[in-house]
């Protein structure tokens, strides 16, 4: 999900609920701590140099129960921080405490945001030598020459 999608639902909803991937949800007094710009400039396996860039909600709740994040609070960080940090309408990255810190996409489901695993993925797969698909073999048409492999053969 874009930036610009994030702010348009925020100015439709009445409150800023996140559900987790397994369905549980973020406690509603979690916080937005941090509203960032990530740049990633990598080489990947093919050898291609690529740039990512990705903005970050990190996600955090504490033990004030009584906090509440309201939509136009958040536009208000957005705003701040595509004024402060020149944010342009890249692609939303939330993470969020479990046992560990989670990398998720982001997504909307009608009434709350949801966080989306995240998969890994080989950006050179015509690089590697991955195929595209798997090969399709007709048995009736594999050579049905003896193997040595047989009683009597001499391979063991």
């Amino acid at each position: 999900m874009k930036l610009s999608q994030v702010k348009n639902i925020l100015k439709t909803v009445e409150a800023v609920n996140f559900n987790l991937p397994d369905g549980t949800t973020v406690p509603e007094h979690f916080h937005v701590t941090e509203v960032g710009l990530i740049t990633k400039t990598f080489i990947d396996c093919g050898g291609t140099v690529r740039k990512e860039n990705v903005i970050n909600f990190q996600l955090w709740d504490a033990n004030d129960f009584e906090h509440r994040l309201k939509p136009q609070k958040l536009l208000n960080i957005i705003e701040l921080s595509e004024k402060i940090l020149g944010i342009e309408d890249f692609q939303i990255e939330v993470e969020y405490q479990a046992q560990t810190i989670g990398k998720y996409d982001l997504g909307f489901n009608g009434n709350d945001f949801v966080l989306l695993n995240k998969q890994t993925a080989c950006l050179a797969q015509d690089q590697c030598g991955i195929p595209t698909e798997k090969p399709k073999v007709r048995l009736s048409e594999m050579n049905n020459e003896p193997s040595c492999c047989t009683p009597g053969g001499s391979c063991c």
